[in-house]
C-alpha cells in the first residue's frame, strides 16, 4: 500500500498505525522532505511529489491500496496558487494513478475544512458540505475542491475511495509544525495573551490516524467521516497550555475588527521574511464561526473513539520538548 504526506504530522501518524498492525507501507516522498518522523518506521521508500504526475504513477505501480493524506495545509501562503496545485491538481492526478493501477481501496483525507459551519446551530456533520465559492482563504477552497474532485471520481469512474475529514489534531510529531502546533508553541512561550471568541474541535493525532485504518477496513466507499474529538473554545485551549506550560492563562478577549490590520500587516512582514504569519486575515475571518462538529456516525459505523483532548495538548508539548523546540 502507498501513503502520501507520511514524512508530515498526520501522515506519520498513519504510517505508524500500519506499521503496528505488522505492515510494511510504501511512502511516498518527496528528496527534501524531512525524515525525522520516521525514524524506526518499517517502510518502503517511494521518490515522488503530488506536482509530477509521472512520480505519481511510479509510486502507484503495484500498490492494491492507497492512503493519499499529503496536504499543503496553510492558511497563508507568498504564492496561494501553489496550495490549489498541491491539494487539488495533485489529488486529481493522484487519483487517476491509482485507477490506471487498478487499485482496490483509498482513504482519502478531506478536512472539516470542506464542510459548512456557517449558520451552524449544532456540531455539523457529514451532510453539510461546503460550496467551494462561499470557502475562507486559499486553503479551505482547495480542499473543497479536492473532495469534489474525489466525489466526482467515485461517482463517474468507479474510483473506490473513502472520504475521512479530518478535525484539528494535536499531538506529537508536529514536526513542521501546524498552524494548530505554532499556535501551542507560542502559547506555551507566553506569546499569545490575549485571544479571540472562537471554537474548534480537536482531537489526537494518532486516533485521527486510527481512524483511517477503521475507515479503509470499514468505511462505505463513497461516504465521507468526520474523524474529531471535542468541541472547545479556543480561551479552554489556551488556558490549558498555560497550566501546563506553567503560565497565567490568558484572560483578555479581543475584537476581531481592530486586528485585521494588524494582520495585513502580519501579511506584509511575512512576504519580505518568508515565514508564515501567525495572525491571517483568513484566520480572523474564520474565527467569526465556532468550528464545532460530531463524529456519530464515525463513531456508530467505523467504531471511532478519540481519548480527551488534554491528552493531545499534554503529548504535543513533550513532544516539542523532546525535540527542542520548547524549553
Amino acid at each position: 500500500m502507498l501513503v502520501t504526506g507520511a514524512s508530515g504530522f498526520l501522515g506519520s501518524a498513519v504510517a505508524r498505525a500500519l506499521a503496528a498492525r505488522g505492515l510494511r507501507p510504501r511512502l511516498l516522498l518527496r528528496p527534501a522532505s524531512p525524515r525525522g518522523n520516521l525514524a524506526g518506521l518499517a517502510h518502503v521508500p517511494a521518490d515522488g511529489d503530488l506536482t509530477d504526475p509521472a512520480s505519481l504513477a511510479r509510486a502507484m505501480r503495484g500498490a492494491r491500496y492507497l492512503f493519499h493524506v499529503a496536504a499543503d495545509y496553510r492558511l497563508w501562503a507568498p504564492d496561494p496558487s501553489v496550495i490549489l496545485r498541491v491539494n487539488v491538481d495533485g489529488t486529481r492526478d493522484l487519483m487517476r494513478a491509482a485507477l490506471e493501477a487498478g487499485v482496490e481501496r483509498v482513504v482519502y483525507t478531506s478536512s472539516v475544512a470542506a464542510l459548512k459551519v456557517a449558520g451552524a446551530t449544532a456540531p455539523v456533520d457529514e451532510t453539510a458540505p461546503l460550496d467551494p465559492d462561499e470557502a475562507i482563504g486559499t486553503y479551505k477552497r482547495s480542499k473543497t475542491l479536492a473532495e469534489r474532485v474525489v466525489e466526482r471520481m467515485i461517482a463517474e469512474e468507479g474510483l473506490p475511495a473513502v472520504i475521512v475529514n479530518p478535525s484539528t489534531p494535536i499531538g506529537p510529531r508536529d514536526i513542521r509544525p501546524t498552524p494548530t502546533g505554532r499556535i501551542i508553541l507560542d502559547a506555551a512561550r507566553g506569546k499569545i495573551p490575549a485571544f479571540v471568541d472562537t471554537g474548534l474541535n480537536f482531537a489526537h493525532v494518532d486516533d485521527i490516524a486510527e481512524g483511517h485504518l477503521l475507515a479503509f477496513e470499514r468505511g462505505r466507499i463513497g461516504e465521507r467521516y468526520i474523524l474529531g474529538g471535542e468541541n472547545l473554545s479556543l480561551q479552554t485551549l489556551l488556558a490549558e497550555i498555560a497550566r501546563l506550560a506553567g503560565r497565567p492563562a490568558p484572560r483578555v478577549k479581543l475584537p476581531r475588527a481592530p486586528l485585521f490590520p494588524l494582520a495585513l500587516g502580519a501579511e506584509t512582514v511575512a512576504r519580505l521574511t518568508g515565514r508564515e504569519p501567525l495572525l491571517t486575515v483568513d484566520g480572523l475571518r474564520m474565527s467569526r464561526y465556532r468550528m464545532f462538529f460530531t463524529s456519530a456516525k464515525a463513531e456508530r459505523e467505523l467504531g471511532y473513539r478519540a481519548r480527551p483532548w488534554q491528552e493531545g495538548v499534554a503529548d504535543a508539548m513533550a513532544w516539542f520538548r523532546g525535540a527542542g523546540m520548547l524549553p
